[in-house]
């Protein structure tokens, strides 16, 4: 494991240790029966902390902002099978733009992404919060190339979180300019696109 998840998983036990599992699990339910209801714009830590009978204190010692819990709301919800061993590199790849791009465009939680990205433009702690969201998804899509390099698909000198980097820079951008991609021909052209420029001599 890289020093960058040692730290994100130092940095949560030390938080979590203090977690009242009950508790946690009220406030994630509540937030996530606000959003579904509400969406963002009555989105709040008091609608929540009134909604999970839990106190605004609690809260902002688990979630240091609003942002930090939309982040972990916009988590439950994703689908396991974003992340999944096809057995190729393209084909991870192309599961993973479709789960995402299924996950964004069936729920409401593009429109979670979206609002997350723009406060973490105007406020420093909730950028703070997508940039420690965002290293550890690095590390989970970087395990897609991993496997490549292991199974000999790709070139073993690419460095793995710039390929993750490359993935998540290409999802984003579409979110952001309201072109979620859902035709699984043109996914699985982008797959090979990215793919195709990796791969290792006489693969």
């Amino acid at each position: 494991m890289s020093e960058l998840a040692d730290d994100i998983d130092d940095r949560r036990r030390s938080i979590g240790a203090r977690r009242n599992p009950e508790t946690e699990e009220a406030i994630l339910e509540a937030a996530e029966a606000l959003m579904a209801e509400v969406g963002i714009s009555g989105f709040s830590i008091e609608a929540v902390a009134k909604r999970a009978r839990a106190g605004k204190p609690t809260i902002y010692k688990w979630w240091p902002n609003k942002t930090a819990l939309l982040l972990d709301v916009y988590h439950r919800r994703k689908p396991a099978n974003v992340h999944m061993d096809t057995g190729s590199v393209e084909g991870d790849v192309f599961a993973f733009l479709t789960g995402v791009f299924a996950h964004w465009g069936d729920t409401g939680a593009g429109q979670v992404f979206r609002f997350v990205i723009a406060e973490a433009q105007r406020d420093a702690a909730a950028a703070a919060s997508l940039l420690e969201y965002s290293a550890e998804r690095r590390i989970q899509s970087g395990e897609i190339f991993q496997r490549g390099i292991e199974r000999g698909e790709l070139s073993a000198d690419i460095d793995v979180g710039l390929c993750a980097d490359m993935l998540a820079g290409f999802i984003w951008q579409r979110l952001l300019t309201g072109r979620i991609e859902r035709d699984p021909g043109q996914l699985r052209r982008v797959a090979r696109q990215m793919v195709r420029g990796l791969e290792a001599s006489g693969a």
